[in-house]
């Protein structure tokens, strides 16, 4: 019996050493060489390119993860927290000791598009590389001038993950990337317009869009990183706690958006009836508020050529509204009526619709009325602040209801999700006990900037 031990032990470190050195393999087959022609070749030309590069990394939106809210930009230390722990982000500023300062142009590049880390290990598919590979490497040369030559250096030590031991190992990683991230180029689509396929380009690859909107498989893989015969692609996921909604043509999807509102959405946070908030507030606070007239049109343009997901409805379910007439009596003793008359109407309005541009509208609002209502329970429960920009300039905010117990969350919320022409499934005291305890055990974010007490 002892020797059958040690045979098996034996074999086993035998398998995870070809397993490691397998991976090598892989990691090597990602790294290229890349087209260097369009590096600069003068103070001028640089300069270009600079802002070029500042360009695409707003785009790209490497500030929203890089960057702790009241942080240094670029410094790292957002806590993203998924089933297995919480990734710290990098720091990727030029510092050449706790940065990407010694980071080579081909470094760079090779971690940016292929998720592989200068000392050769895999990069944690926090990073959206799946998506960034299509970029291409004009793009890696500018954003590399703007990061060594126009961001400032900060000294911030990276944080480790809170992983468990065995889940931390990078080298697994590698064959994630192998089956889940295809070293590709983008490909247009015949049946799309010129700005369609422009729209396309900017989704699939550095707006990665899909790494929140689409669903993710048993690996955490995204299931689609195109727009395949699946329908997939951009269908709707949970992350962070938050639902990322549907961009696709149904009713709780895109169908009821016109392109001028996909466009005022991403280019504000708002539109009259909708608020960007959670993850996709910093979205538009880091990102999509940069976006040039040109992109977010064609983004908005692709957008609206995407088919309903698989088994969704075309059309919202709906019901009369008799809510408003019950509320303005002042005779509506529900308790989720009453919650909602103490708590809710001062900016949401006894009918439901808000104030354009101010508060969001509850009624008909596919954030509020969605299947998985962890977004409405999260945002309850913590509150927000929209996303400032210069377009509009006033960023309200939401407050926390979390002294309101598990069960009065629960009332006040089905009675929105039911309320005026709403219809969706309730939820339970158990649903917000657990949104509470995944807020109250999240990682905290780590930041070299001191918070005012």
């Amino acid at each position: 019996m002892k020797k059958l031990l040690i045979r098996l032990a034996i074999l086993g470190a035998v398998g995870v050493t070809a397993a490691v050195a397998g991976s090598f393999m892989i990691i090597k087959s990602r790294t290229h060489d890349i087209d260097t022609s369009t590096q600069a070749t003068s103070p001028e030309q640089q300069q270009a390119l600079i802002a070029q590069g500042e360009y695409i990394a707003r785009l790209s939106d490497c500030a929203a993860c890089h960057t702790v809210p009241g942080g240094t930009e670029y410094a790292g230390g957002l806590a993203m927290q998924t089933p297995f722990g919480a990734i710290y982000s990098t720091n990727i500023t030029p510092d050449k000791e706790t940065g990407i300062g010694n980071y080579t142009l081909q470094e760079f590049a090779n971690a940016v598009k292929h998720g592989v880390r200068k000392d050769g290990a895999p990069l944690y598919p926090a990073m959206p590389y799946a998506s960034y590979t299509i970029m291409p490497d004009s793009d890696m040369v500018a954003m590399y001038e703007y990061f060594m030559n126009a961001v400032p250096a900060v000294k911030q030590e990276n944080a480790p993950t809170t992983f468990p031991a065995i889940m931390s190992m990078r080298w697994p990683v590698a064959y994630w990337q192998m089956l889940f991230a295809p070293i590709r180029e983008f490909k247009g689509n015949s049946e799309l317009s010129g700005i369609e396929n422009h729209g396309a380009y900017i989704v699939e690859g550095p707006g990665h869009c899909g790494a929140c909107h689409t669903p993710r498989g048993i690996a955490y893989q995204e299931k689609a990183l195109t727009n395949d015969s699946s329908d997939l692609f951009l269908s709707g996921a949970l992350i962070d706690g938050w639902r990322a909604k549907s961009l696709r043509g149904e009713g709780q999807g895109l169908k009821t958006w016109s392109e001028d509102e996909i466009v005022e959405f991403l280019k504000t946070g708002r539109t009259d009836k909708v608020a960007a908030f959670g993850a996709m507030g910093d979205v538009v606070e880091h990102s999509s508020q940069y976006w040039t007239e040109q992109d977010l049109n064609a983004v908005a343009s692709y957008l609206k050529t995407l088919s309903p997901a698989p088994g969704k409805s075309l059309e919202l379910k709906t019901q009369p509204d008799t809510t408003t007439d019950l509320l303005l009596t002042d005779t509506f003793r529900a308790p989720g009526a009453v919650l909602y008359m103490e708590h809710c109407t001062i900016c949401h309005r006894v009918d439901g619709e808000g104030v354009p541009r101010i508060f969001p509208a509850l009624n008909q609002n596919t954030a509020v009325t969605a299947q998985n209502a962890q977004s409405v329970i999260q945002i309850t429960l913590e509150g927000g602040v929209m996303p400032a920009t210069p377009a509009d300039r006033m960023a309200f905010g939401m407050p926390s209801f979390a002294h309101l117990s598990d069960e009065e969350v629960a009332t006040v919320i089905n009675f929105i999700r039911n309320s005026w022409n709403n219809v969706s499934p309730e939820v339970s005291p158990q649903d917000v006990a657990e949104i509470r305890h995944f807020l109250a055990n999240k990682a905290p974010n780590i930041s070299s900037v001191k918070e005012d007490k």
